[in-house]
Protein backbone atom coordinates (compact mmCIF):
# COMPACT_ATOMS: atom_id res chain seq x y z
CA UNK A 1 0.00 0.00 0.00
CA UNK A 2 1.48 3.35 -0.99
CA UNK A 3 1.00 6.35 1.28
CA UNK A 4 1.63 9.76 -0.09
CA UNK A 5 3.51 12.40 1.80
CA UNK A 6 1.45 15.43 2.86
CA UNK A 7 1.35 17.92 0.05
CA UNK A 8 3.39 21.01 0.83
CA UNK A 9 2.00 24.43 -0.08
CA UNK A 10 2.45 25.10 -3.78
CA UNK A 11 2.68 21.42 -4.67
CA UNK A 12 0.79 19.65 -7.39
CA UNK A 13 -0.46 16.11 -7.77
CA UNK A 14 0.86 14.15 -10.70
CA UNK A 15 -1.37 11.78 -12.70
CA UNK A 16 -0.01 8.92 -10.55
CA UNK A 17 -1.23 10.70 -7.40
CA UNK A 18 2.26 11.54 -6.18
CA UNK A 19 2.84 14.50 -3.98
CA UNK A 20 5.53 16.53 -5.63
CA UNK A 21 7.00 19.96 -5.56
CA UNK A 22 9.55 21.39 -7.90
CA UNK A 23 12.27 20.03 -5.62
CA UNK A 24 11.24 16.64 -4.23
CA UNK A 25 9.52 13.29 -4.58
CA UNK A 26 8.57 11.51 -1.36
CA UNK A 27 6.97 8.10 -1.18
CA UNK A 28 6.00 5.83 1.70
CA UNK A 29 5.03 2.18 1.34
CA UNK A 30 4.05 -0.38 3.90
CA UNK A 31 2.87 -3.92 3.65
CA UNK A 32 2.22 -6.89 5.93
CA UNK A 33 4.05 -10.03 4.87
CA UNK A 34 3.74 -13.52 6.38
CA UNK A 35 7.49 -13.83 7.02
CA UNK A 36 9.60 -13.15 10.11
CA UNK A 37 11.15 -9.66 10.45
CA UNK A 38 14.69 -11.08 10.48
CA UNK A 39 14.09 -12.89 7.19
CA UNK A 40 12.72 -9.77 5.48
CA UNK A 41 15.62 -7.73 6.88
CA UNK A 42 18.11 -10.28 5.47
CA UNK A 43 16.60 -10.11 1.98
CA UNK A 44 16.75 -6.30 1.84
CA UNK A 45 20.26 -6.28 3.37
CA UNK A 46 21.51 -8.75 0.72
CA UNK A 47 22.38 -5.94 -1.69
CA UNK A 48 24.50 -8.06 -4.01
CA UNK A 49 21.50 -10.27 -4.84
CA UNK A 50 19.34 -7.36 -6.11
CA UNK A 51 20.09 -7.83 -9.84
CA UNK A 52 18.54 -11.30 -9.66
CA UNK A 53 15.06 -10.11 -8.65
CA UNK A 54 14.73 -6.29 -8.51
CA UNK A 55 13.12 -4.82 -11.64
CA UNK A 56 15.49 -2.76 -13.79
CA UNK A 57 18.54 -3.52 -11.60
CA UNK A 58 21.33 -4.50 -13.98
CA UNK A 59 24.22 -4.66 -11.51
CA UNK A 60 25.18 -4.03 -7.88
CA UNK A 61 28.73 -3.65 -6.63
CA UNK A 62 29.20 -3.46 -2.85
CA UNK A 63 32.34 -2.51 -0.96
CA UNK A 64 33.03 -1.60 2.68
CA UNK A 65 32.95 2.06 3.71
CA UNK A 66 36.15 2.24 5.74
CA UNK A 67 35.15 5.61 7.21
CA UNK A 68 32.25 3.99 9.06
CA UNK A 69 34.18 2.62 12.04
CA UNK A 70 32.25 -0.05 13.91
CA UNK A 71 28.91 0.38 12.12
CA UNK A 72 27.91 -1.93 9.24
CA UNK A 73 28.14 0.63 6.44
CA UNK A 74 28.84 -0.16 2.81
CA UNK A 75 29.05 1.73 -0.46
CA UNK A 76 26.70 0.18 -3.00
CA UNK A 77 26.87 1.11 -6.67
CA UNK A 78 23.61 0.19 -8.38
CA UNK A 79 23.22 0.21 -12.16
CA UNK A 80 19.65 0.62 -13.40
CA UNK A 81 18.28 0.38 -16.91
CA UNK A 82 15.10 1.82 -18.36
CA UNK A 83 14.79 0.87 -22.03
CA UNK A 84 17.93 2.08 -23.79
CA UNK A 85 19.03 4.26 -20.84
CA UNK A 86 21.46 2.92 -18.23
CA UNK A 87 22.37 4.93 -15.14
CA UNK A 88 24.49 4.15 -12.07
CA UNK A 89 24.64 5.74 -8.66
CA UNK A 90 26.36 4.98 -5.37
CA UNK A 91 24.69 5.00 -1.97
CA UNK A 92 26.13 4.82 1.52
CA UNK A 93 24.06 2.06 3.09
CA UNK A 94 23.82 1.61 6.87
CA UNK A 95 22.60 -1.83 7.91
CA UNK A 96 21.44 -1.93 11.53
CA UNK A 97 20.29 -5.41 12.61
CA UNK A 98 19.48 -4.24 16.17
CA UNK A 99 17.10 -1.46 15.04
CA UNK A 100 16.02 -3.61 12.05
CA UNK A 101 16.59 -0.72 9.65
CA UNK A 102 18.48 -0.24 6.42
CA UNK A 103 19.23 3.37 5.45
CA UNK A 104 20.63 4.50 2.12
CA UNK A 105 21.87 7.92 1.08
CA UNK A 106 23.06 8.58 -2.48
CA UNK A 107 26.59 9.97 -2.67
CA UNK A 108 26.86 10.32 -6.46
CA UNK A 109 24.95 9.82 -9.66
CA UNK A 110 21.96 11.69 -11.10
CA UNK A 111 20.42 12.62 -7.74
CA UNK A 112 20.68 15.95 -5.97
CA UNK A 113 19.75 13.73 -3.05
CA UNK A 114 18.22 10.32 -2.41
CA UNK A 115 17.43 9.10 1.09
CA UNK A 116 15.62 5.87 1.86
CA UNK A 117 14.80 3.82 4.95
CA UNK A 118 13.56 0.25 5.25
CA UNK A 119 12.18 -0.89 8.61
CA UNK A 120 10.78 -4.22 9.78
CA UNK A 121 8.48 -4.73 12.76
CA UNK A 122 6.81 -7.89 14.06
CA UNK A 123 3.09 -7.90 13.32
CA UNK A 124 0.90 -10.89 14.08
CA UNK A 125 2.43 -13.96 12.45
CA UNK A 126 4.59 -11.87 10.13
CA UNK A 127 6.14 -8.48 9.58
CA UNK A 128 5.10 -4.92 8.85
CA UNK A 129 7.58 -3.80 6.18
CA UNK A 130 7.95 -0.04 5.69
CA UNK A 131 9.86 1.71 2.95
CA UNK A 132 10.32 5.48 2.71
CA UNK A 133 12.12 7.24 -0.10
CA UNK A 134 12.78 10.92 -0.73
CA UNK A 135 14.73 12.04 -3.77
CA UNK A 136 15.39 14.71 -6.35
CA UNK A 137 17.09 14.29 -9.71
CA UNK A 138 19.67 17.01 -10.36
CA UNK A 139 18.94 17.78 -14.02
CA UNK A 140 15.53 19.50 -14.16
CA UNK A 141 14.85 18.42 -17.75
CA UNK A 142 15.54 14.76 -17.00
CA UNK A 143 13.68 15.10 -13.68
CA UNK A 144 10.46 16.16 -15.40
CA UNK A 145 10.20 12.73 -17.01
CA UNK A 146 12.31 10.51 -14.79
CA UNK A 147 11.14 11.46 -11.28
CA UNK A 148 7.52 10.31 -11.69
CA UNK A 149 8.69 7.12 -13.43
CA UNK A 150 11.30 6.38 -10.74
CA UNK A 151 8.74 7.05 -7.99
CA UNK A 152 6.23 4.71 -9.64
CA UNK A 153 8.89 1.94 -9.78
CA UNK A 154 9.15 1.91 -5.99
CA UNK A 155 5.88 -0.04 -5.65
CA UNK A 156 7.33 -2.68 -7.99
CA UNK A 157 10.44 -2.86 -5.84
CA UNK A 158 8.42 -3.43 -2.66
CA UNK A 159 6.47 -6.16 -4.47
CA UNK A 160 9.73 -7.76 -5.70
CA UNK A 161 11.06 -8.07 -2.14
CA UNK A 162 7.80 -9.66 -0.97
CA UNK A 163 7.81 -12.11 -3.90
CA UNK A 164 11.46 -12.96 -3.20
CA UNK A 165 10.54 -13.74 0.43
CA UNK A 166 7.74 -16.02 -0.77
CA UNK A 167 10.17 -17.75 -3.15
CA UNK A 168 12.84 -18.25 -0.44
CA UNK A 169 10.64 -19.10 2.52
CA UNK A 170 7.38 -20.40 1.04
Amino acid sequence: MAHLAPRPPGSISSPQGLSCTESQMKRFFERHVPHLPQRMFEIVADLEDYPRFIPNCKAMHVRPDHRAGEAKVVLAKMTLFFGPITQSYTSRVTIDPVAMTIRAKAVDGPFAYLDSVWSFEPEGQGTRVRFEIDFKISNMFIAAVAEPAFAAKQEEIMRAFCEEADRRFG
